[in-house]
């Protein structure tokens, strides 16, 4: 890891973006022989190799590989090349490669449909894409079109004059998407600037001693897998990239990694919490690192039961405590950082959804429907303020400027904040159920579900509203409310019916203070639907649910739970 000196010459190094950080270890010294990035045997380099650590200097030759390759097909700065793959390696290496030249990678997630996939990326004004096998058909026609298994170590001598790339701190340098909950994904650019700001702010406040190996299971597109990779690079610490996201294959990784700093989504930390983790080693974790939703309770002390971390004492001295560490990070791609952190131990109390503070650098507010600031207890919008925010959806300034309010950006979260200044999270604007008892934010209840039933794994709230009926936040119909729970193997959940199952789930919610549901129903977890990404799609849970009571087989369902 660097030392103080190097920290201080990156922290006020005025060349330095998102778009030219490998460039700049050269300029700092940093030693080609030096091992910078881990893959998971997922990419193949263009020598027909699979290597398994890359040092900085390998990793600049493939990326002179690659960008020399992109050039021979006419890539130029400020082209926009679309890159659809399984592999996080290969989403690095295009973003690096593609960012020497000035030009601008749209990442389109390895699961998404491929028809969706199609019509977003036409949407981009992409010159061409590549693939891996498995999506070669996906963009067929489109532009110049490859594979990565075409680039060969000879398209190294076809880089261009000039290389690599000066950038402007305002040249945008990749096109992520957005998850998609709410339909076709957005494009969601960021800038040189824009992605780099708070990793450089982490380098000036935090030593990052518990980033020694870092093991990153976010999705190989997203902008925070790629902002973890610069940050990993500048900090001087050991990386490995993970193409699977699923809790079980996560955490296989860590038991072969041993790293002590997981990063992930809290769909990912909800799958790993749901295994036997008495039967794993997971003594090497320090941290978990949480981006996008915030993560639930019950997961989170799950997690936080296992490895170690170290706490100054009263008398300033280090010392390693049992249980590692969980900072909760709410943010999204438009906001280029989780902008809120809470930091959980064994012993922490601050849950029922609780945030915390804004990041320094960041400003947010609980909004009215005018814009208005909210003041404390009063439930609104949530809109930030951030110099990490992206500067618009690509090709759709409409939709960006819809979600401005009142200076703010709104990220379609619902909150309030408390008198000290923390910000609680209750629930997506559109997932918000408007009940004949009273507003369910489902977020929210699945939160207490899942504290206070043990035998409950996961669960999902979703309101079903009549046909032409809008019953959500921005609603002013009424719709009824199901949660549907998956259940831990044996146990008294387990056993229930259905209607005792309800009875169950609705005391729990009484006793809270919340709305009930209209019935709380098992559901496999092969049964949800998820994105790209990794997040529960209410919206398409919504509409299956409703089509199941149409078409009478909840009836049925019961029918068949009933039977003894």
């Amino acid at each position: 890891m660097i030392d103080k000196a190097e920290r201080a010459l990156i922290c006020a190094d005025p060349e330095l973006g998102a778009g030219n950080v490998i460039h700049r270890l050269k300029a700092y010294g940093r030693p080609l022989d030096e091992p910078v990035l881990e893959t998971d045997g997922t990419w193949q380099a263009p020598d027909g190799d699979r290597p398994t650590t890359l040092t900085l200097g390998r990793l600049h030759e493939i990326v002179e590989t690659y960008a020399g390759w992109y050039t021979a097909r006419g890539v130029r700065p400020r082209d926009p090349v679309a890159i659809h793959s399984s592999s996080s390696t290969e989403y690095a290496v295009n973003f690096l490669a593609l960012t020497a030249l000035g030009a601008i990678p749209s990442f389109v997630n390895g699961n998404l449909p491929p028809e969706i996939a199609r019509e977003y990326v036409l949407r981009q004004g992409v010159v061409g894409a590549l693939t891996d096998e498995e999506h070669r058909d996906v963009f067929a026609g489109l532009g110049f079109h490859g594979t990565a298994a075409q680039v060969r170590p000879a398209d190294r001598e076809s880089l261009p004059w000039g290389y690599p790339y000066r950038h402007h701190a305002t040249d945008p340098i990749i096109i992520s998407h957005s998850s998609g909950t709410t339909g076709m994904p957005k494009g969601v650019p960021h800038t040189h600037q824009t992605l780099i700001h708070a990793q450089v702010h982490r380098l000036r406040i935090s030593s990052g001693t518990d980033m020694r190996r870092v093991l990153v299971a976010l999705p190989g597109a997203h902008n925070a897998a790629v902002a973890a990779l610069l940050y990993c690079l500048l900090l001087r610490t050991t990386i490995k990239l993970l193409s699977s996201r699923r809790g079980v294959d996560v955490l296989d990784a860590i038991e072969d990694f041993a790293p002590t700093t997981v990063l992930g989504f809290a769909g990912t930390f909800g799958e790993m919490a749901g295994q036997d983790l008495s039967s794993r080693d997971l003594s090497s974790v320090e941290a978990w690192f949480n981006t996008g939703d915030a993560a639930h309770e019950a997961h989170i002390r799950a997690l936080v039961a296992h490895g170690s971390h170290q706490e100054i004492g009263r008398d300033r001295r280090r010392r390693r405590v049992a249980g590692s560490v969980f900072v909760d990070g709410l943010g999204s791609s438009e906001a280029g950082y989780s902008i809120f952190h809470n930091r959980h131990t064994p012993d922490t109390a601050a849950f029922s959804r609780c945030v915390g503070k804004p990041i320094s650098f960041a400003e947010a507010a609980v909004l009215a429907e005018d814009g208005t600031p909210l003041a404390a207890g009063q439930i609104g919008r949530l809109g930030l303020r951030s110099p990490t925010l992206t500067p618009g959806y690509w090709n759709d300034s409409l939709t960006f400027h819809r979600l401005r309010l009142g200076g703010y950006w709104l990220t379609g979260d619902l909150a309030y904040r408390d008198e000290q200044g923390n910000f609680y999270h209750l629930d997506r604007a559109p997932d918000a159920i408007r009940t004949a008892g009273g507003i369910v934010f489902s977020t929210r209840t699945e939160e207490l579900l899942l504290r206070e039933l043990p035998g409950v794994d996961d669960c999902t709230v979703v309101g079903v509203a009549p046909e032409g009926v809008r019953a959500d936040w921005d609603g002013d119909g009424v719709a009824d409310a199901y949660a549907l729970i998956q259940v831990a193997d044996g146990g008294a959940v387990a056993a229930m019916t259905d209607d005792a199952l309800t009875a169950l789930v609705n005391a729990t919610l009484g006793a809270a203070g919340q709305p009930p549901v209209r019935r709380a129903l098992r559901m496999d977890a092969d049964d949800v639907a998820k994105g790209a990404t990794g997040k529960v799609l209410k919206r398409v849970m919504r509409d299956r649910f409703a089509r199941l009571i149409a078409d009478g087989g909840l009836a049925a369902q019961d029918s068949e739970r009933r039977a003894p």
